[in-house]
């Protein structure tokens, strides 16, 4: 059985995300299967303004299915990233947002027993695994959903 070097290997992931303009292999796997499933998803192509204590900031989600729904690819879910998120859910109440992990079973710290899937079950946060699952793809659109984009500055 051939062994793989797991540094190397997501390196070179990273790095083949990197050249098609994603920050990491996974944004870049999820764009392949939403490609493979025929759907057209934006990448990164829309700013959700947010007010951060005390100033104002930018939110770029990472894609914004034609259905409305809102998708941020994550490997690591650092306490800064957290902390949006709950802000932006505070203030952009109907936006939805949904997490894709690299694996949801990861600790949100070394001494926590909070898993990343149990944060979002916590704050009302849709999520998976590695890909978009198809049910989230073929979803149909709510009015909801699309005025929550158009009030978030998005489409």
């Amino acid at each position: 059985m051939k062994q793989v070097n797991r540094k190397t290997s997501r390196k070179f992931d990273k790095d083949i995300g990197l050249k098609h303009g994603f920050r990491s292999g996974l944004e870049s796997a999820v764009d392949q299967d939403l490609k493979a499933n025929k759907v057209d998803a934006e990448y990164e192509t829309h700013k959700v303004h947010f007010t951060y204590p005390p100033r104002d900031a930018e939110y770029t989600p990472d894609f914004v299915l034609p259905n409305g729904i809102v998708i941020e690819t994550k490997g690591r879910f650092v306490v800064a990233d957290r902390k949006k998120h709950l802000i932006i859910q505070t203030q952009q109440r109907d936006l939805d947002i949904r997490f894709v992990f690299s694996n949801s079973r990861n600790r949100i710290s070394k001494g926590s027993n909070t898993t990343y899937a149990m944060w979002c079950e916590r704050h009302g946060f849709r999520y998976a695994d590695k890909f978009i699952p198809k049910e989230w793809m073929k979803e149909k659109s709510t009015e909801q959903r699309l005025q929550a984009l158009k009030e978030a500055g998005i489409k």
